[in-house]
């Protein structure tokens, strides 16, 4: 399925939200800095594969390499809308380091 422009754009700026959203939370309440950019990976992942989790335990070279293709087979559109995703959970991360440094101790 293709995206149209507005979809398109609209999708980038979900996903940046989404993600700076649930990483800056994330951050806050653990207390951590890049643990949600750490974790992007695997969450994308989650989101692609079509595979069963336990199967990554009792299957793994068959499983990885089936989301190892299905990665690859992702169209261009589908990896600026997950990038823009990554770079929400980085925006998320430096804005927890900045207000850090800025002497706000919830963050």
């Amino acid at each position: 399925m293709t995206l149209s422009l507005p979809q398109f754009l609209i999708s980038i700026l979900l996903f940046a939200v989404l993600f700076f959203g649930v990483g800056f939370i994330v951050n806050m309440l653990l207390k951590t800095t890049w643990l949600v950019p750490l974790l992007y990976p695997v969450i994308v992942i989650l989101m692609i594969d079509r595979v069963s989790t336990l199967k990554y335990f009792t299957e793994p070279h068959k499983t990885f390499t089936e989301v190892l293709n299905r990665l690859a087979s992702l169209a261009p559109t589908d990896l600026v809308v997950l990038s823009a995703g990554l770079i929400g959970t980085i925006a998320a991360a430096v804005t927890i380091k900045i207000l850090r440094s800025k002497g706000y101790r919830m963050f």
